[in-house]
């Protein structure tokens, strides 16, 4: 005779809930795409142990869910920061790769001086490094711009003021070969005086990180945990709102970033998204196609009757995701927050 089903046990009792248990339904809330960098950031007995308590998780109540993301999000926003050094890295890796292998590793990372320092710089916005090598000497300078890509050395060269520019493309025209140790001492100011503050002022923000998520719930979870935060911590819910991107900032795009967003997204899609979205922003899609083109969009709209809301916030955000691709590619550019004229390039 069979044992009779016995009804799995829902959890909702927050005072019940420990540390891992907290981590796990974190985890499971964020899913696949945004839970991938934290998954990639825990050692490999932290993965066991979270696993773990995730498989034999059970039912937890949405209320529990709920008051455990709202305590996470107000965690990161109070303490977010994290330290990392070159010890804590070899630590780390030694916990699960062989140590003549991490010694090759943090070789490569630690030198020769500025092994990478060239790749690196070529990725520095051209303003932020005009405008620390313009206190250097016009020499140093040369040596600086010789050793990074031609159309990066372009950029900072017509972001630097004019008479000093002169001055540097008259010492890259007479520069010979550097000695290995100013270029190695060039290499070292570099690392320790420029990259090293850069990288502190530009330590990611946990708001930022925050705001990213938020972009990726739907209006109804957004507009939940939104209230919930505004009541829990104001600021931080204020400055969450304030960095993300939705839809609605698609009106921001000038109109040859709309012709590209629209040549990029599938036209079923697209009048999903409208269907949801504001008059104003309506019109300026229309705006930039051509009439024909309109027309057939906005009979395709009528034809599809009532759509789910469900349906209509995915195809938003496939089209704010396509927005944000084409603008890291640089194919676009879009206002970097609500309300300012820089851009994102």
């Amino acid at each position: 005779m069979r044992a009779p089903k016995v009804k799995a046990a829902v959890k909702d009792d927050y005072r019940a809930i420990t540390g891992p248990e907290k981590a796990a339904i974190v985890l499971l809330s964020l899913g696949e795409e945004n839970g991938r960098q934290i998954w990639s950031l825990m050692d490999e007995e932290e993965i066991k142990e979270v696993s773990q308590v995730m498989s034999n998780l059970g039912t937890v109540a949405s209320s529990l869910v709920e008051k455990i993301l709202i305590e996470f999000v107000g965690q990161m926003s109070s303490t977010g920061s994290l330290v990392g050094t070159f010890e804590a890295t070899e630590r780390l890796l030694k916990r699960f790769i062989a140590d003549d292998r991490v010694s090759t590793i943090m070789e490569e990372i630690r030198g020769p001086a500025g092994r990478t320092m060239w790749d690196k710089l070529g990725n520095v916005n051209e303003v932020v490094l005009a405008n620390y090598l313009k206190n250097e000497y016009p020499q140093t300078v040369a040596v600086v711009l010789s050793k990074i890509k031609p159309e990066h050395s372009a950029r900072v060269l017509g972001s630097l003021p004019e008479d000093f520019a002169l001055e540097v493309i008259m010492r890259m025209l007479r520069m010979e070969s550097v000695q290995k140790d100013i270029l190695d001492k060039i290499e070292q100011t570099l690392r320790l005086e420029f990259m090293s503050n850069l990288a502190r002022t530009q330590k990611r923000d946990a708001h930022e990180m925050m705001a990213e998520i938020f972009n990726n719930f739907d209006r109804q979870t957004e507009a939940r945990f939104i209230t919930s935060l505004e009541e829990r911590n104001r600021d931080s819910a204020e400055r969450i709102k304030a960095l993300m991107f939705t839809f609605e900032d698609l009106a921001n795009l000038d109109p040859g970033s709309v012709q590209t967003l629209l040549r990029a997204v599938d036209k079923d899609k697209l009048a999903l998204a409208l269907k949801g979205a504001s008059d104003t922003l309506r019109d300026m899609f229309f705006s930039n196609m051509s009439e024909r083109a309109a027309k057939l969009l906005k009979e395709d709209m009528e034809m599809m009757g009532p759509v789910r809301l469900k349906d209509v916030d995915e195809a938003q955000m496939q089209m704010v995701n396509i927005a944000k691709d084409l603008a890291a590619k640089g194919e676009i550019m879009m206002a970097e927050s609500k309300g300012e004229d820089e851009f994102i390039y």
